[in-house]
């Protein structure tokens, strides 16, 4: 196989739109789709605030749609997930699991970012059926109801605050009564008048598969390791996100969590030829609409670097 031009890795809303866009501009894209082909997309149910969509649409069928717009212009599809690149010189070469190798002129990274989640068996079989990872894209779904956040950092504290715009009351579990969370995040859950707190807790399970729907918690008493039911109607997990940068890591300058960073408003890295888009080099909105814009972005300054470097369609 020969050099391409540009590499797409990730098949989220931001490596799609990366290759709907560098396919229409003629660049012949190869999208490598990763371990989680279609994203965090794919284990979520209802999407209602995608633009176009006014009566909602699934998740999978809305990535679906997005890979079938992009194969239409000539996108290239590769099943597999890159374990280790190498982008001191270019070509760039990337190994895949496999151990096939690949070569790029330039490179997209959309391999977005993952929910740090407890490890219940019951957590994935009830997501989307009432457990979820994402306040902003699931709160409305719980009107008027009863819910859970576990964690103590800030991400906890800002999706305990944003759901109780939503839910009826809203329960923060923590596993002790200390909290990594900054001072002015905490004091603002703690003056919310819908917040409640149940503190030296963890949950133990999560109960409701047979029903189909999240019913209730098995909590554990960190102290004296007790467990006791606790009824909610839905459970968010609010533990951080990590970024999919394993292949990149040491070559790439990323932040202390491991987003990588962009340059300025574009969508380029500390390594020329190398661009980022999606959730892997965002850590604040981490949205459908959003990844795609940026995957938008990255299309047209690899299009644009490319066509500097005399490497044209």
């Amino acid at each position: 196989m020969g050099v391409e031009k540009v590499i797409i890795l990730g098949s989220g809303p931001a490596g799609y739109t990366a290759a709907l866009y560098t396919a229409r501009a003629r660049l012949e894209p190869l999208l490598v789709d990763g371990f989680q082909p279609g994203g965090q997309l794919t284990i979520t149910t209802d999407v209602e605030n995608y633009p176009g969509f006014p009566d909602g649409v699934m998740g999978p069928e809305m990535m679906d749609l997005f890979r079938r717009q992009a194969e239409r212009f000539g996108t290239r599809f590769k099943t597999g997930q890159v374990v280790k690149a190498h982008l001191g010189q270019r070509p760039f070469r990337l190994e895949l699991e496999d151990g096939e190798t690949l070569e790029a002129h330039s490179l997209i990274i959309c391999t977005g970012a993952r929910a740090k989640l407890l490890g219940l068996e019951n957590e994935s079989k009830l997501m989307g059926r009432g457990v979820s990872a994402c306040a902003t894209c699931d709160g409305f779904f719980f009107q008027g109801k009863e819910i859970a956040v576990v964690g103590g950092g800030d991400t906890a504290m800002e999706e305990a605050n944003f759901l109780t715009r939503y839910a009826s009351k809203v329960t923060i579990i923590h596993r002790r009564e200390e909290f990594r969370s900054s001072k002015i995040m905490l004091e603002k859950a703690q003056k919310n008048p819908k917040i409640e707190w149940l503190l030296n807790a963890t949950v133990e399970d999560i109960n409701g598969v047979e029903e189909g729907k999240l019913t209730s918690l098995v909590i554990k008493n960190t102290k004296d390791g007790s467990t006791s039911d606790f009824k909610v109607d839905g459970l968010f997990i609010g533990i951080g996100h990590e970024p999919n940068t394993e292949p990149f890591t040491g070559q790439l300058e990323m932040n202390d969590v491991g987003y990588i960073e962009v340059d300025g408003g574009s969508t380029r890295t500390s390594v020329e030829g190398v661009f980022a888009a999606g959730d892997v080099a965002d850590h604040v909105y981490r949205q459908a609409v959003t990844a795609a814009g940026t995957g938008c972005r990255a299309a047209i300054d690899a299009e644009r670097w490319l066509e500097a470097q005399g490497i044209e369609a």
